[in-house]
C-alpha cells in the first residue's frame, strides 16, 4: 500500500451495483485507494478490510470481533438505510463512525407495491401467459378471463408506517381513488388518511394491508394468526419492508384455507431462502424493491458524499 493513502474497501458491492454503474466517484477520490469486491463471506472480511481505514457494507456483517481485528478502521459507510448489520455499540467504543443512506429508494419501493397490486388486480402475468399459451387465439369471444379482475376505488388500503415510503404509498393510493387508513404515532397526517393506533381496526377495515415499518423486538412477526384471521377473505397483504414482520407459516396457512385473498413478497425472513414457502395466491419477488437503476445511482453518490464529509471532519447520516 502506498504510504498514507486512505484505503476504502466495498465488500459486497453486487446489490448497489451488478455492473451497469460506476465506481468511479469512488476511484477518483484524492488521496484514497478503492477496493471492491462483488460478495465476501464472513470467512473472508477481516482479511479484505485488514488494511482499511473505510469499509462499506450492504449485508456483510460488521460485528465487534471483526471491528477489534480491524486496527486501522474508523468509518463504515452501510449502503443501506437500515444498520443493523452493524454492532453500533462496539462501533462506539472503538470511536467508528456509522453512516447509512436514509430516504435513496422511496419511489422505488412505492412503485413496487403498486407493481404487486396491479399484477394480483387485473392478474397481469397471468393472463399474459394465458396469450402467448394461445388462449386468445382460441377463444370464441373478443376477450376472455382467467380469473376475476379487481377495481381498486373506493378500496381502502391500510399502511402499517408513514415514513417516508409509507406517505409515498398512501398518496398513490389516493390517486387511485382508495381510502388510506394509516397505523402510525403521528398526531396529524394529510387530508384523505385516517389514523389509526388499532392494528385490529387496520387489518380488519383495510382491502389492502401494506407493510412499510422498521422490523423491531415489537414488530417481528407483526402479522400473525390472530391478525391475519382479522383480514378479510379478498385482502392483498404486501411486504416490501423486511421478512420477519411477518409470520410465514401463518400466512401460508391463511391462503390455503380462503382466509386472504392474495399476498405478495418482495422480502422473506431467509434470503437467499433455502426453499420458498408454498401457498396460492402467493407471489415474489427477490427483495429488488429498492434496487431501480435510478435509485442505486442515488445511493452510490449519497455513499460517495458520506465519505468525503467524513474525509472533511463534517461527517453526515451518522447513526453511531
Amino acid at each position: 500500500m502506498e504510504q498514507g493513502l486512505i484505503n476504502i474497501v466495498e465488500l459486497d458491492s453486487y446489490a448497489a451495483n451488478p455492473g451497469d454503474l460506476s465506481w468511479e466517484n469512488f476511484m477518483k477520490m484524492e488521496g484514497c485507494r478503492f477496493t471492491g469486491y462483488l460478495r465476501t463471506p464472513a470467512a473472508l472480511t477481516v482479511e479484505r478490510a485488514k488494511e482499511a481505514d473505510i469499509v462499506l457494507t450492504n449485508k456483510v456483517v460488521m460485528s465487534e470481533e471483526v471491528m477489534s481485528q480491524l486496527p486501522r478502521l474508523k468509518y463504515i459507510g452501510v449502503m443501506a438505510t437500515g444498520y443493523n448489520v452493524v454492532d453500533l455499540e462496539a462501533a462506539r467504543r472503538r470511536g467508528i463512525i456509522v453512516t447509512n443512506i436514509p430516504a435513496y429508494s422511496t419511489m422505488s419501493v412505492a412503485q413496487m407495491v403498486w407493481a404487486h397490486l396491479l399484477n394480483v388486480t387485473q392478474q397481469v402475468a397471468l393472463h399474459d401467459a394465458a396469450v402467448k399459451a394461445g388462449e386468445w387465439e382460441r377463444s370464441e369471444d373478443f376477450c376472455f378471463y382467467k380469473a376475476s379482475l379487481c377495481e381498486l376505488d373506493g378500496k381502502t388500503m391500510g399502511i402499517v408506517g408513514l415514513g417516508n415510503i409509507g406517505m409515498a404509498v398512501a398518496r398513490i393510493a389516493k390517486a387511485f381513488g382508495m381510502k388510506v387508513l394509516a397505523y402510525t404515532s403521528k398526531t396529524e397526517v394529510e387530508e384523505g388518511i385516517t389514523a389509526t393506533r388499532s392494528y385490529e381496526r387496520l387489518f380488519s377495515e383495510s382491502d389492502v394491508v401494506t407493510l412499510h415499518c422498521p422490523l423491531t423486538p415489537e414488530t417481528h412477526h407483526l402479522v400473525n394468526r390472530e391478525r391475519l384471521r382479522l383480514m378479510r377473505p379478498t385482502a392483498i397483504l404486501i411486504n416490501t419492508g423486511r421478512g420477519p414482520l411477518v409470520d410465514e407459516e401463518a400466512l401460508c396457512e391463511a391462503l390455503r384455507e380462503g382466509k386472504l385473498g392474495a399476498a405478495c413478497l418482495d422480502v422473506l425472513t431467509q434470503e437467499p431462502p433455502v426453499s420458498l414457502p408454498e401457498a396460492p395466491n402467493l407471489y415474489f419477488t427477490p427483495h429488488l424493491a429498492w434496487g431501480t437503476r435510478e435509485a442505486r445511482a442515488r445511493l452510490l453518490d449519497v455513499a460517495a458524499e458520506n465519505i468525503r464529509a467524513f474525509l472533511r471532519g463534517k461527517p453526515r447520516n451518522v447513526v453511531s
